[in-house]
């Protein structure tokens, strides 16, 4: 889809074809498309990010992504990129890391570690991520999330409108 197309789209079509850009957040899209027209990808995937204005708006994006490997049901985006590393398909010792590095994580902090995989080659480098963050406070990890969620927002903005 070109950003043409994008710029011309109806609230309601915009909402249907960008909802999803942030995980079950179609609110984020709707709230964007009053910032049209939009003159590049980063343009409008600033509008989106500067939907996200309150603290409470913030954690509730975060929470409402999954965790990883965690099998509940994915939308298709997160099946696609968590299956690109393998995380639908771990070893046995490996699930059971990754079921402690998800509790551990939200027991500590009250949300889902979220990891671009998009910037990983591989689940050693996002494992070792998961740990690497679970020293931070509070306030860091919530804008780690939110920085990873901006990740993860560009490349499915990417996807959309490149292909």
């Amino acid at each position: 889809m070109a950003l043409e197309e994008v710029n011309s789209l109806g609230k309601r079509e915009f909402v249907a074809r960008l909802g999803g850009v942030f995980e079950h957040s179609p609110w984020i899209a709707e709230r964007a498309w009053h910032k049209r027209p939009f003159r590049s990808l980063e343009d409008l995937h600033r509008a989106m990010l500067d939907a996200v204005a309150s603290k409470e708006e913030k954690l509730n994006l975060v929470r409402a992504h999954p965790e990883l490997a965690c099998g509940e049901a994915l939308t298709v985006d997160s099946k696609s990129e968590q299956g690109r590393l393998g995380f639908n398909a771990l070893s046995r010792k490996e699930l059971e890391e990754m079921n402690r590095l998800n509790r551990s994580y939200r027991e500590k902090f009250g949300f889902p570690c979220i990891v671009a995989l998009r910037l990983h080659a591989d689940r050693a480098s996002v494992m070792a991520e998961m740990k690497r963050r679970l020293a931070n406070d509070a306030p860091t990890e919530l804008s780690n999330a939110l920085g990873q969620i901006g990740h993860i927002a560009r490349g499915r903005l990417e996807k959309i409108l490149n292909g």
